[in-house]
């Protein structure tokens, strides 16, 4: 190329940290940088004179055609997304460039199209975190069952909320047009909009409940909850989320009907609002079941209950306690087809209570509902029970399964008895209804709690690593614990645990924050003071000043357990030795992330044969145990360790969580994690 700026060029071209080439109209590479070559794994000599096609993977050689010839004719360039191409290294690395065409004319023809590539990997990433970040709240979200919309800041309408429209029944465009004030219930309407207006008046939060028209024509009961989204001193956009609330709406309109009904049964009442009481602090469906047998046993005087869940898909109701039907000839077993005739299917097919109080009354009802007089009659005269009542387990109309109760003599069951049954059944339901919830929610959040978590340590040659991870949550929350550990690209190993304090999506966000920038920091400039500098400036730009965070980073050495370590407000690493002996180590134990504070380091050395912990306060702070007490057991159930668990950092950990937790009801996540050097030998 013969410019008269041409040594300026060629300068620029070998000096810039980006990929550049420039190619003739042809399409042939006239020159290309170190930089472009290394890119396409080879010497900058086999791509000059060559068109791309003939030298590069079709991928890349059908970007750079696209590119020139949108140079040459002067059409727009080609998407970003669409001029970006992932590049392999040997080292197994992947990094992502992004290309731009531009002409370089000689008078008004275009003489050369230069080609510069500008390493965006860190965009990429930090594209896919966001998404990742997004899908996750996304999926908290609905496995929360919550409804959420959007409206402009002046109240109407921004964007479609289909599970919104899929509950009221409602159109897009009708949604789009009226909004969500369109279904609410007519004399719910009025107050409703007016407290909404007096919100976005007052820019204040707005906490509101009203009745909801569905799909079936009928109402519910739903709870919202509306905040202002402000930036710059503006509101930007209003967020709401609405739950349905109908369960217990229909739980205080029933303890209201119950109240009014009994009157005078004030034993009744109280045994009923005693069983409430005592059902709401049920989580489980063993431990509804177990209250249900008690309640029986105890406000009934029933000889037998019995409990059974209804599987719709099968037709069946599988028996949840064994011993709550007589096991003798004839018996169903655990699974009672609807087809059976028992006192259980028949009041979950009905939908209705069956009262029997004697077996002539049973055989009677069971018969004119088509089951087998003979076979009804010959299972009665085996039984030692002699009075009966089925309760259906109904939620919002829908069946769950049944009650039973069974009693040794004839029973008078009054009405007063008949209320307080069924008024019992329907807080059963709830209770079940309730449990299987939580049980199915508490399964998915800690899934997603364990899905932010590594899903492996790395395998390193002269270094072990163990983790250990303990949910402490007993409702559908997530935490803010987590651990991490990795190799840098020196060949050291590093490790952390940290603590984002407080439960729920905002503490798991937090998390996933915080440790995903620590790993694009420790893998930038892993020298862990530098790495909690960093982790400052991104904590005042992304988190609230309310939220604390603190962790414990190292990075050693494998093999020799040479390291450094830095502290942000986190409990002292426990260093064990070969013997046994503990140490807490000494050190600037520093602020909690975001606080303003000069970030230092210090020496921290495994030695071969010895195992460091780290860990979050979980495992040594409780509301019965404080700071420093858990520190001093922790030092005393290490001693007690015997040899073959301290040499084996899998053992040690499973050995320390399970006597730091005994004797203590666990209220906190509890996240541990080793990093125990192997003692040399001498072929080492």
């Amino acid at each position: 190329m013969d410019m008269p700026d041409s040594g300026l060029l060629n300068g620029l071209i070998d000096q810039t940290p980006h990929a550049m080439a420039l190619l003739g109209v042809d399409g042939r590479f006239q020159r290309v940088n170190a930089v472009f070559a290394g890119l396409t794994g080879g010497p900058a000599d086999r791509l000059i004179g060559r068109v791309p096609s003939e030298v590069l993977s079709a991928d890349l050689a059908a970007v750079i055609d696209a590119g020139v010839r949108a140079a040459l004719s002067g059409e727009e360039q080609p998407e970003e997304a669409d001029r970006r191409i992932r590049v392999r290294s040997e080292s197994g690395e992947t990094s992502h460039w992004s290309l731009t065409f531009f002409p370089i004319r000689d008078g008004d023809a275009p003489r050369l199209v230069a080609m510069v590539g500008m390493d965006v990997t860190a965009a990429h990433q930090a594209e896919e975190e966001l998404r990742r970040s997004e899908e996750r709240y996304r999926s908290l979200v609905e496995a929360q069952s919550q409804l959420v919309w959007v409206t402009t800041p002046s109240g109407t309408v921004a964007e479609d909320a289909p599970r919104w429209r899929a509950i009221t029944g409602q159109s897009k465009e009708d949604y789009l047009a009226h909004g969500w004030l369109d279904v609410v219930h007519p004399e719910d309407r009025p107050h409703t909009e007016e407290a909404w207006r007096e919100a976005l008046r007052g820019r204040t939060v707005f906490e509101w409940n009203y009745r909801v028209r569905t799909r079936a024509s009928g109402y519910r009961h739903f709870e919202v909850h509306a905040v202002p989204i402000i930036r710059h001193g503006r509101v930007v956009e209003w967020v709401g989320a609405n739950i349905d609330v109908t369960p217990q709406r229909e739980a205080e309109e029933m303890r209201g009907r119950l109240t009014d009904q009994l009157g005078a049964a004030a034993l009744r009442t109280a045994r009923l609002q005693g069983a409430t009481a005592i059902l709401a602090e049920a989580l489980t469906v063993e431990q509804v079941v177990q209250v249900i047998i008690d309640v029986g046993r105890t406000a009934l005087a029933a000889d037998r209950s019995a409990v059974a869940l209804l599987d719709s898909e099968r037709a069946v109701l599988k028996l949840i306690n064994s011993g709550g039907i007589p096991d003798m000839p004839g018996a169903p077993g655990d699974e009672i087809p609807l087809s059976y005739s028992s006192v259980m299917t028949m009041a979950v097919n009905s939908r209705r209570p069956v009262f029997a109080e004697s077996p002539e009354s049973l055989i009677a009802q069971l018969v004119e509902a088509g089951g087998d007089e003979e076979r009804i009659a010959g299972f009665i005269a085996q039984s030692d029970e002699r009075a009966w009542v089925g309760l259906p387990l109904l939620a919002g109309g829908r069946a769950l399964g049944a009650l039973r109760f069974a009693f040794t003599r004839p029973q008078k069951i009054s009405q007063e008895d008949g209320v307080f049954l069924e008024a019992l059944a329907g807080q059963c339901a709830l209770a079940v209804e309730r449990a299987t919830l939580f049980e199915r929610e508490h399964r998915t959040a800690e899934t997603l709690q364990r899905s932010l978590l590594p899903e492996r340590l790395p395998v390193v040659k002269g270094l072990v690593l163990a983790q250990r991870f303990r949910s402490g949550s007993r409702h559908v929350q997530v935490g803010g614990d987590w651990y991490d550990a990795f190799v840098l690209q020196d060949g050291r190993v590093a490790a952390v645990v940290g603590d984002v304090m407080g439960k729920g999506v905002k503490a798991a966000a937090g998390m996933g924050r915080i440790r995903n920038a620590m790993r694009a920091l420790a893998l930038t400039n892993p020298p862990p003071a530098a790495v909690l500098t960093g982790l400052d400036r991104v904590f005042e730009a992304t988190e609230e000043e309310e939220q604390v965070t603190s962790l414990a980073y190292m990075v050693v050495e494998p093999g020799t357990g040479e390291g450094t370590l830095a502290l942000a407000g986190h409990p002292p690493p426990l260093l064990v030795s070969p013997q046994g002996t503990p140490l807490l180590v000494e050190g600037e134990p520093g602020t909690p992330l975001g606080w303003p504070t000069t970030r230092r380091q210090f020496r921290f050395c495994v030695p071969p044969g010895h195992t460091a912990v780290l860990y979050s306060d979980g495992l040594v702070e409780n509301r019965k145990r404080g700071l420093d007490a858990g520190l001093a057991e922790l030092c005393s159930v290490v001693a007690e360790a015997p040899p073959e668990v301290v040499g084996n950092p899998h053992m040690l950990l499973d050995f320390l969580v399970d006597r730091m937790l005994a004797g203590y009801e666990q209220d906190d996540d509890v996240t541990v994690l080793a990093v125990h050097v192997p003692p040399s030998t001498k072929s080492d």
